[in-house]
C-alpha cells in the first residue's frame, strides 16, 4: 500500500518538476485508480499529500528539497497550500503557471455548460449526451507527455471534458445522460468556445387508412419542373395538391416545432387505391423538432379532424430509429387485398371457381410492371398467394379478396401486364378486364397468417 502511494507520489512529482499540470490533467493520469472521486478532486488531493511533504521536509535537515517541492507546486501546480507556506517561512513563491496539457481550459467547465444551457432552454427533452471535440495537436501532445513518463493508468482528456461538463448540465436541469440513443447531443469545442446542439430526431408510429381515391402516399414532385412550378402542374410544383404524407405530418411538425418530416411506411398503395381495414403502418420522423412531450390522442384528433375523411390515424406512439429498419422489412410482409374487375364480357360460374382454384396456393413470376419501370430495376421478381376469394357483383363483374406476399402487383396480376406477369387473371379465363377498383384491406404485420 505504501510502496503504491509513493509511486503516485514519486511519478506525480517528476511531472510537476517538468510541467505545470492543472488539478484536472494531473489527476487524469491516474483516472483508472480509485472510484467515486473527480479528476479535479484526485489531482487536488495528490498535490496537497506533495506540499504536506515539502512542508515536514522544511523543518527536517533536507529542508531545501522541501523548498524545492513547495515552490515546484506553487508555480507548476497553482496550489495556493503550497504558496501560504512558503509565504509564511518567509520565502517567495512564483506565480502558477498555465497548464501544459489543456491550456487551462479546465477553468472554463461553468462557461460552457452555461452557455449550452442558453441553446437548450428552446427545446423539450429528457436525455442528452455532451460530446467533446479536441485539437490534434492537444491530443498528441498529451500521447507525447504519457509515453514520456510511462503512464499507465490514465484516460483520455475528451472523456473527462465530455463528462464534467455533462455533470453541470445534468445537475442544473435534472436530466439523464444517455450513451445509446439521446434526444440531444451538446456538441463542445472547449478550446474554441463553441457550443453547437445536435438535435436527434423524434420518431412517431401508427397506422393510417386512405379513405379516397387518387391521393397518392407521398408527396409528387412534378417531373418536369422539378418542383419548381410549371404549367403542367398548375405552378405547384405538385403532381397531386396532397397526400397521405403531406396530410399526417403538417400537424405533427406545427405541434413539435420542427425543422422537416420524413415519411416511412410498410409498403405503398397505388394513388387509385384506397388503404382500408386496420391501416398499413407508418413512421413521422421529425427532424430537429423543439418540442417532444405530445399528447399523442389530442394529435391523432387533429390528424383526423384536418385530414376531413381523407385519411384517418389511429395508434400512434413515441418509437426509436431502430423501429425504422424493421417498418421496411415488413414490405414484404403479407397482405390482403380487394379488388372489383369488371371485364369486357359475362362470366360463368366455372370461371370463378377457376380463377379461385388457379390464384389459391400458387407462385407468380413478375416482370417489374411497365408503370413503374422508369423508377424500378427490370427484374422478375416471384410472389407467392395464399388464397383468392371470388364473388360475383353483375354477369360480368367480380369481386376478388386476394391474400397474397407483399410486393404483389395486383393490377399486373388482373391484366398479366402484356404477358409480364404468369399466371394472371386474364389469361387464365381469356377475358380483358375493362375496368377495375382495388383497395389494400390489411397489412399483416407478424406474416403470414394461420389459414
Amino acid at each position: 500500500m505504501q510502496s503504491i502511494t509513493f509511486e503516485i507520489l514519486k511519478k506525480s512529482l517528476e511531472m510537476l518538476e517538468k510541467y505545470p499540470l492543472c488539478d484536472h490533467c494531473l489527476g487524469r493520469q491516474f483516472a483508472m485508480l480509485g472510484y467515486n472521486m473527480s479528476n479535479g478532486e484526485r489531482g487536488r488531493l495528490i498535490k496537497t499529500l506533495l506540499a504536506m511533504e515539502g512542508h515536514r521536509l522544511t523543518r527536517t535537515e533536507d529542508s531545501r528539497r522541501g523548498v524545492h517541492i513547495l515552490k515546484k507546486l506553487a508555480a507548476n501546480g497553482s496550489l495556493r497550500m503550497a504558496s501560504e507556506i512558503l509565504k509564511r517561512t518567509k520565502r517567495r513563491a512564483d506565480k502558477g503557471e498555465i497548464c501544459y496539457l489543456c491550456n487551462g481550459h479546465f477553468e472554463f467547465l461553468d462557461e460552457l455548460a452555461e452557455s449550452a444551457l442558453n441553446l437548450l432552454k428552446d427545446y423539450e427533452y429528457e436525455t442528452f449526451l455532451v460530446g467533446v471535440k479536441v485539437p490534434v495537436e492537444i491530443a498528441e501532445k498529451e500521447d507525447e507527455f504519457k509515453a514520456e513518463f510511462g503512464i499507465e493508468h490514465s484516460e483520455n482528456m475528451k472523456n473527462e471534458l465530455s463528462r464534467e461538463i455533462g455533470k453541470i448540465i445534468q445537475r442544473r436541469t435534472g436530466k439523464k445522460v444517455d450513451y445509446m440513443r439521446p434526444e440531444i447531443v451538446i456538441l463542445v469545442d472547449p478550446f474554441e468556445k463553441e457550443i453547437n446542439l445536435q438535435i436527434n430526431p423524434l420518431f412517431i408510429m401508427g397506422r393510417y387508412r386512405k379513405l379516397v381515391r387518387g391521393i397518392p402516399q407521398s408527396k409528387w414532385i412534378c417531373m418536369r419542373c422539378g418542383g419548381k412550378g410549371c404549367e403542367r402542374c398548375n405552378w405547384t410544383g405538385k403532381m397531386y395538391p396532397e397526400s397521405v404524407e403531406e396530410l399526417i405530418s403538417k400537424p405533427i411538425l406545427e405541434e413539435t416545432s420542427g425543422e422537416d418530416t420524413s415519411f416511412h411506411a410498410a409498403g405503398r398503395e397505388d394513388v387509385d387505391a384506397r388503404m382500408l381495414g386496420r391501416g398499413r403502418p407508418f413512421i413521422i420522423e421529425v427532424k430537429k423538432p423543439k418540442r417532444r412531450f405530445l399528447d399523442l390522442q389530442l394529435l391523432e384528433e387533429r390528424i383526423n379532424r384536418e385530414a376531413e375523411g381523407k385519411v384517418e390515424v389511429s395508434d400512434l406512439r413515441f418509437v426509436d430509429r431502430n423501429m425504422v429498419r424493421k417498418l421496411k422489412q415488413l414490405e414484404g410482409s403479407e397482405k390482403l387485398y380487394k379488388v372489383i374487375v369488371e371485364f369486357n364480357r359475362e362470366l360463368s360460374d366455372e370461371e370463378l371457381k377457376l380463377l379461385e382454384e388457379s390464384f389459391t396456393d400458387v407462385l407468380i413470376k413478375q416482370r417489374t410492371p411497365l408503370r413503374v419501370l422508369h423508377r424500378r430495376a427490370d427484374l422478375e421478381r416471384e410472389k407467392y398467394i395464399y388464397e383468392t376469394k371470388i364473388s360475383r357483383l353483375t354477369k360480368n363483374k367480380i369481386v376478388m379478396r386476394i391474400r397474397c406476399q407483399g410486393g404483389l402487383y395486383i393490377k399486373e396480376l388482373i391484366t398479366g401486364d402484356e404477358g409480364r406477369t404468369r399466371p394472371n387473371v386474364a389469361e387464365t379465363i381469356k377475358a380483358e378486364p375493362s375496368s377495375l377498383k382495388l383497395d389494400v384491406l390489411n397489412v399483416y404485420v407478424k406474416g403470414r397468417r394461420k389459414r
